[in-house]
């Protein structure tokens, strides 16, 4: 489930409008009045729909309600309304609705309660549904290299090249050896909890970043969860999966996508943010992220590629003093375990284990046990602090390269401080199939939300790579 689109939130707006012919909307109730599907996902965008109009149009109650089959009917809604006291009721459809059933019924139920004014407003000619849907959340750098990938120069996926290092499969394939027993974890936890300096009830190990996603969403209760966009769509889909209405807080490109805390609602009582953000590659200051902390609310900040910003600064996973917070990590891109998932959550004791309750037992397995442990070692993190000031110089060139395509519309979102860059390209669909034709993938934008059909991520590589992705873009775009 997503957010509804300011395009559509603003059709029905007008629609509404233009029903009112400038009347004041604080003695109005609005039914938005939908279908009746059966979908908990419909049903959820149609809930999120009324709460947005009613939070931002002034009106003094907006109920959502279905033609028919699901509770609450247009009836009843016009009923209950007409019980609390109503005068004025627009009915607004979410979607074109037949007359039979619906506008038959409305007019009858009108003729019936003269004291009561009902107006009809027409549906909105935009869908009933905004932004990217579940599938487009579900997209992300594999599928543009999965089924000719070894052909391909991958620019897609967000992990280091050359992983995982040599030392670490053989520690990975010594593992194997005891197979036979069950996954046991102690021994890995500790070792996350003394690099964040956290006692090691503050640490749950997870199957990736991922995981940790769908554990939040579906073992805490919260009434309005927001996720801050443009950022990885896991966290959305993992909340629209598990039953939440989401809303979306939309970072502006004339603003650098950067975040400006007034920007979430207040009663927000979970809110996730990226840092560094993926795809945009902004990484925020850790004290505007603490500010978004509020007793009741839980703020998740999604860690997964701070290994890789040289010295990790903005990092909170070691903070114990900001209430609510939720650290997420993955072990995954720097050291190139995707196919292993390993991640970690750092968080107050009695949220790990909320998030515990709802594992299965031996959630992750034991190479994945002895990869965590040996990539936080001393010698890991070593490891980890040069790639990621390697991936940082290689990045800076990327960036200088791409700026000399300034002239054929292309652009850099920055200053980038992730392993990728976000470039917007004109035509960007056409780019990328071009791109793919001449072996090299890129991942495409549209599918983060608050981002259009003219964006492309593009990982990090070495100089020679970013030499042929900046010449293949530059015969691309050639007039």
């Amino acid at each position: 489930m997503q957010t509804p689109s300011p395009a559509l939130l603003a059709a029905l707006a007008a629609r509404l409008d233009d029903v009112l012919d400038g009347a004041d909307r604080a003695g109005v109730t609005v039914l938005l009045v939908g279908e009746g599907s059966a979908d908990p996902l419909a049903r959820a965008e149609l809930a999120a729909c009324a709460r947005l109009l009613w939070d931002h149009g002034g009106y003094e109650e907006v109920v959502p309600a279905f033609r028919t089959g699901a509770a609450p009917t247009v009836l009843s809604a016009l009923d209950r309304a007409r019980a609390l006291g109503a005068r004025r009721i627009v009915v607004l459809p979410y979607e074109p609705l037949p007359e039979e059933g619906f506008g038959e019924r409305v007019a009858l139920w009108a003729a019936a309660h003269p004291e009561v004014t009902v107006g009809r407003a027409q549906a909105p000619d935009a869908g009933p549904v905004g932004g990217a849907d579940l599938p487009g959340l579900r997209h992300h750098g594999d599928a543009e290299v999965r089924d000719d990938g070894e052909k391909l120069t991958d620019l897609a996926v967000n992990v280091r090249t050359g992983t995982p290092p040599d030392w670490l499969r053989e520690r990975i394939g010594a593992s194997l050896e005891g197979l036979a027993a069950y996954p046991d974890g102690r021994r890995a936890r500790a070792a996350v909890a003394r690099l964040h300096g956290v006692p090691v009830e503050r640490v749950l190990l997870t199957a990736g970043a991922a995981e940790a996603f769908v554990l939040l969403a579906r073992a805490l209760r919260v009434r309005r969860p927001v996720v801050v966009h443009p950022q990885f769509t896991e966290p959305e889909a993992a909340l629209a999966d598990a039953g939440h209405v989401v809303e979306r807080v939309l970072l502006r490109e004339a603003d650098g996508f950067r975040l400006d805390p007034a920007l979430v609602p207040p009663d927000a009582d979970l809110v996730v943010v990226g840092n560094p953000t993926n795809p945009t590659s902004v990484l925020h200051p850790a004290g505007v992220l603490a500010r978004l902390a509020r007793p009741g609310r839980v703020l998740v900040v999604d860690e997964a590629f701070m290994d890789a910003v040289p010295g990790e600064r903005e990092s909170l996973a070691g903070r114990t003093d900001v209430p609510g917070l939720v650290v997420l990590r993955s072990l995954t891109k720097t050291w190139g375990l995707a196919g292993l998932r390993i991640g970690y959550v750092v968080a107050a004791p009695e949220i790990v284990a909320e998030l515990a309750r709802a594992q299965p037992l031996w959630p992750v397995s034991s190479p994945a046990l002895v990869a965590a442990q040996a990539c936080v070692s001393e010698h890991g993190v070593r490891e980890a602090a040069a790639a990621a000031r390697g991936a940082a110089a290689d990045r800076e060139y990327l960036v200088g390269r791409l700026r000399e395509l300034t002239s054929a519309g292309v652009s850099v979102v920055g200053p980038a401080e992730g392993p990728f860059v976000l470039v917007r390209v004109p035509g960007a669909a056409a780019v990328r199939e071009a791109l793919r034709g001449v072996g090299i993938a890129v991942r495409r934008g549209d599918t983060f939300p608050g981002l259009g059909e003219d964006w492309i991520r593009v990982a990090v590589r070495e100089r020679g790579t970013s030499d042929a992705l900046v010449s293949a873009l530059g015969r691309i775009l050639a007039p």
